[in-house]
């Protein structure tokens, strides 16, 4: 005869539903995020994922069981608010400071990453009232000698990420890296002021921008460190005919997280101007970064960056072909172009003859004026 199996004590049963309560409280709670809008999916989610990287030993393993996800830690950067931050960041460095507070402030700074304030056309800290001033700070007339025998030089000081020839429509953001012409440039609009031929469906997007027979497309990617001088410059003789403006995020563009984030450059704001040198087409990028919301065009009035609101993948044109002027603007090497808030990164993509050579080395400090590549 078997024996019955022995049923658990009251004290057993009333442990069980102890220990089984907080899993049906989750579940429940799960169950609510699940039917959430995706931005108060993501808000209820980050305190959860923060504490899942922060915490040692999988401390928050066990709520794998019951169907928690943590979020990856692309996902999770991408949802801070960084246009947010970028934007309290913009007030907050056009705050005038106080006269005693200037010095220690702007020392700390100059300490923190390597400002070569000698080269500043006022070195006078005190003459700054504020971060952003002294972020767009002059240079000395001397300072930065344009070079004047090769066709392409530095717009800007800063770090050569990568260059050399596109190949697949496809660039590269870093080594191993690539993200896509077309996406970073936007479609290319059938209209007469445009540099390039219109859009064709049995052309690939490289061929799209290449107008000469002969000639191959080019690209170079210099990253800008907070410590450089945050104006660029006209890297050759050219006519700007056309501007585009992404609107978008603001993510760091540091060389470590282009790394990290696949088509990082895509993603973030950033202002793409088009027009013609000797030797074709010939395109220079502003990308934003964090903290680095506010991009400057001198010659361009209508251009406001990180603006509150956006929609996301959206864009905005600006030609500067028009009828009293059929040409766009004329801009030597070497010229006043722009300038950043902070540092970020500026993209060159032009076409050239098979012949170009660049003079660089990648991972190369370069100051602006100095040669990129020449004929």
């Amino acid at each position: 005869m078997c024996q019955s199996e022995k049923q658990p004590g009251p004290e057993l049963q009333a442990a069980a539903k102890w220990l089984y309560f907080p899993q049906l409280a989750l579940r429940r709670r799960l169950g609510q995020l699940s039917c959430m809008s995706r931005p108060a999916l993501k808000l209820r989610s980050w305190p959860l994922t923060i504490l899942h990287y922060l915490l040692p030993f999988r401390a928050l393993g066990p709520l794998s069981q019951v169907g928690w996800r943590p979020m990856s830690r692309v996902s999770l950067y991408k949802s801070v608010p960084t246009r947010l931050l970028s934007r309290a960041c913009g007030r907050l460095n056009q705050v005038e400071l106080p006269y005693w507070l200037r010095r220690p402030v702007y020392s700390l700074y100059i300490w923190t990453f390597g400002v070569n304030m000698t080269e500043a056309a006022v070195e006078d800290l005190h003459h700054y009232r504020n971060l952003s001033e002294f972020f767009r700070r002059k240079l000395k007339p001397q300072a930065r000698p344009v070079c004047g025998l090769h066709c392409v030089t530095s717009p800007s000081d800063g770090k050569i990420l990568t260059f050399g020839q596109v190949k697949n429509s496809e660039v590269e953001q870093v080594k191993g890296v690539t993200y896509s012409l077309e996406s970073f440039l936007g479609p290319r609009a059938n209209t007469e002021d445009l540099p390039f031929p219109p859009a064709s469906s049995s052309d690939s997007f490289r061929n799209q921008l290449v107008t000469r027979e002969g000639n191959e497309l080019y690209h170079c990617v210099i990253y800008l460190a907070p410590g450089d001088y945050h104006c660029f410059h006209s890297p050759t003789d050219w006519t700007i005919s056309h501007r585009r403006h992404f609107p978008g995020s603001l993510m760091s563009v540091n060389p470590g997280m282009a790394r990290w984030i696949k088509e990082l450059f895509c993603h973030n704001e950033r202002v793409v101007l088009t027009g013609d040198w000797k030797h074709g087409f010939f395109s220079l990028t502003a990308v934003g970064a964090t903290n680095v919301g506010s991009i400057r065009i001198h010659f361009d009035r209508d251009l406001h960056t990180n603006s509150p609101r956006y929609s996301k993948g959206s864009y905005n044109d600006l030609s500067f072909v028009t009828h009293a002027n059929k040409e766009g603007i004329p801009m030597r090497k070497g010229e006043p172009l722009g300038e950043f808030n902070l540092g970020s990164t500026i993209v060159l993509i032009f076409e050239a003859p098979k012949d170009f050579n660049f003079r660089l080395k990648a991972g190369q400090k370069i100051r602006f004026g100095e040669a990129l590549g020449s004929l």
